[in-house]
């Protein structure tokens, strides 16, 4: 299986259990692999043939931007879904940053990652 991979895209999102996180928000940022064939697309040169990562990135972002939810899991388990909405897509792995987490000791980043693949 071949990968194309969107690193670090970012949105605001309203994400979190605290009401401080739901009414201010705060920046996530999403990194994607997409697991797909694209030899065709290759040997054809041609766009349809393979997944528009552009539309995927407007997708994602569209659903860090949406409707809350309470955990950074269910955020990446909704993003993992529309990827595997795209026709070519078998595989993908979302990995879910949240580097403004509410938490009271220093920290670099928190993230969740998951895989999901249709069955």
């Amino acid at each position: 299986m071949d990968r194309v991979a969107l690193r670090g895209l970012r949105a605001r999102g309203h994400h979190g259990v605290f009401p401080k996180e739901r009414e201010e928000g705060q920046t996530f940022i999403v990194d994607l692999v997409l697991g797909l064939d694209t030899r065709q697309a290759a040997a054809d040169d041609d766009l349809a043939k393979t997944v528009h990562y552009g539309v995927v990135a407007e997708e994602v972002v569209a659903v860090v931007e949406g409707e809350p939810v309470n955990l950074i899991e269910t955020l990446a388990e909704r993003i993992a879904q529309v990827c595997l909405k795209h026709e070519g897509v078998r595989e993908v792995e979302v990995q879910v940053h949240k580097p403004d987490a509410p938490i009271t000791v220093p920290f670099d980043d928190v993230t969740v990652t998951i895989t999901r693949s249709r069955v």
